[in-house]
């Protein structure tokens, strides 16, 4: 496949690695890699959730039909080797690679592909991703043609083409067929389910899980691929995720040398101490572009809830618009990010590539956030400096976010600061993100300071999100029908967006998304930081991507040299 425009920001990545790419060394097979996580899987099961640390799970365990390449952008075949489309891209048959077996050692077929999909959309399952498979709420069809042959048939044709299968794992029939018979496939696989009852296609296995403190994983001696010299893949013996809450922790560890790398970016503070042990060769860092993944303010709009019942302005768009114009984007990406930022007004960042508007971004203006809040009735009534709603009341709200996680405790404190010289008070509660989200699902919240990790440059990719109906839709989620009018044109726009096959007219329809949201400011956004790698001297094999994870997506092509950096075990 050819690049197309909206590639152009990770193909500008690959590039810049080409110049600093691990492989000025020889890779070396075989020991462990050490890397640190926030949080761990609530759930071995993707299909249940589609939280960030069970999409980590998801890319070492199990395997997908094709995968975007994250770093070229290029569609590359994986359990399928090939493929055709018949009516005008709306039928696909493919091709399944010969020989391939699961983790215990069972042959993949074409029922555990239509199996996959039926689990998917069986309604006691609730799948989270179901709406990321469908057109206009239509799903999918899967039909065994063969034992290697299967064949999938679209609603209509799709703009993503096959792309939009890149995130859906293959689920082994024979292990879970019984749980999706007896309507119990929602909490099959479990966080108390024996790691030897887990069973996948890809790269590594789960071998032991200790809460609070590491997964550790093996080589799946039954993975189906092999390198370009012919080395059965993955190169890596092992793999060990030590559970970090606290950021600052977490880079004390990578500097130490007890880690070979965070699963995320490094934070811009860090920069310059990890610099300088690059100069030293004890570190590798590596800027992959500007992250797709911004933090934002999400909105409590969900009517009947008590922020809903009792501060009610929370649900206007005058407020949330004089939010946005209160808190100067260039305060946070100076001093949250020293620079290695990028203000924005949504979730889409400039290293989305062309899908990307650079005129939204407003100005700061507190002048015009205090006029905003006096047109709804949101003024001093008593001369102390702080708003004060129609009965008297003060202008409070509270903000949750992410505990541990600095740069957002740090960010959220601006935000606190900047809008009480406006005059708005605000409460701030960090959770860690098993308390928080919890609360996010039960609604029980103002505010929340946090961020979703994108799966696709395309923003189809993330229906989910943008969808009305879809679980994270964050300001209302789970709509049945849209609840107000600008949703409803989104959800147009989105379907429309999925049935386009010119990517030019796919643009402008996404333009017409983002200038709806940024009208309605559901969610505040306020700064993307660049996105840096840093890992320990002795990883090597690293294709770095502005998609999250930006390592451990391919970490089937991950080694380590003997010495330096991190001690395998």
């Amino acid at each position: 496949m050819k690049p197309t425009p909206r590639r152009l920001a990770i193909l500008v990545c690959a590039g810049l690695l080409a110049a600093c790419s691990a492989r000025e060394t020889e890779r070396v097979g075989g020991g462990t890699l050490i890397a640190s996580v926030r949080s761990e899987p609530t759930t071995y099961n993707r299909l249940a959730s589609a939280r960030t640390p069970d999409e980590l799970f998801r890319l070492l365990v199990h395997d997908t039909l094709v995968r975007v390449n994250r770093q070229t952008g290029a569609l590359e075949p994986r359990l399928a080797e090939s493929w055709t489309s018949a009516d005008d891209g709306r039928r696909w048959t493919l091709t399944l690679r010969d020989g391939v077996q699961f983790s215990d050692g069972t042959p993949f077929t074409a029922d555990d592909v239509v199996f996959t999909f039926q689990a998917l959309y069986d309604p006691r399952v609730e799948s989270p991703l179901a709406g990321n498979y469908e057109v206009d709420g239509q799903p999918f069809a899967a039909r065994a043609v063969s034992p290697r042959v299967v064949e999938i048939t679209f609603p209509v044709a799709i703009g993503r083409g096959l792309e939009v299968l890149d995130g859906l794992p293959i689920l082994p029939r024979h292990a879970l067929d019984a749980a999706l018979r007896a309507g119990t496939f929602h909490d099959a696989w479990g966080p108390g389910t024996p790691p030897s009852q887990l069973v996948g296609l890809g790269p590594f296995v789960l071998t032991e899980h200790v809460a609070g403190q590491y997964l550790r994983f093996a080589r799946n001696p039954h993975f189906w691929a092999h390198d370009a010299d012919g080395t059965p893949l993955p190169l890596l013996d092992g793999l060990e995720l030590q559970v970090t809450p606290e950021q600052n922790a977490e880079m004390i560890r990578l500097e130490a040398g007890q880690t070979d790398m965070p699963n995320d970016a490094i934070r811009a503070e860090d920069l310059a101490a990890f610099r300088q042990l690059a100069s030293q060769n004890r570190l590798r860092l590596v800027d992959a572009g500007v992250s797709l993944d911004a933090d934002g303010l999400w909105f409590n709009l969900t009517p009947g809830t008590e922020t809903a019942k009792v501060r009610p302005w929370l649900l206007k768009t005058e407020f949330r618009r004089a939010v946005s114009l209160a808190v100067s984007r260039d305060d946070i990406v100076k001093t949250i990010f020293l620079t290695a930022a990028v203000p924005v007004a949504g979730p889409v960042t400039p290293g989305h590539g062309d899908w990307f508007l650079s005129d939204l971004v407003p100005p700061h203006d507190p002048a015009e956030a205090r006029r905003l809040l006096a047109g709804i009735g949101l003024v001093d009534r008593d001369g102390d400096g702080m708003l004060d709603d129609a009965r008297g009341r003060p202008v409070r709200f509270g903000i949750l976010t992410m505990k541990g996680h600095s740069v957002r405790e740090r960010t959220v404190a601006i935000i606190q600061s900047q809008l009480a010289a406006i005059g708005i008070r605000v409460d701030v509660e960090t959770l860690d993100s098993d308390s928080l989200f919890p609360r996010y699902m039960s609604r029980a919240f103002d505010t929340i300071y946090f961020g979703f990790a994108s799966d696709s440059l395309d923003p189809t990719g993330n229906a989910n999100f943008w969808l009305s109906s879809g679980l994270y839709h964050a300001w209302n989620p789970n709509q049945a029908q849209p609840a107000t009018d600008w949703e409803r044109a989104i959800d147009e726009h989105m379907n429309r967006l999925a049935t386009l096959l010119d990517h030019q007219a796919r643009v402008r329809e996404f333009a017409a998304v983002q200038r709806l949201f940024a009208e309605q400011q559901p969610i505040v956004y306020f700064a993307a930081p660049r996105v840096t790698v840093a890992t320990s001297s002795r990883v090597q094999g690293l294709t770095p991507s502005v998609l999250s994870p930006p390592v451990l997506w391919n970490a089937e092509h991950l080694s380590v040299a003997a010495s330096g950096g991190a001690a395998g075990r």
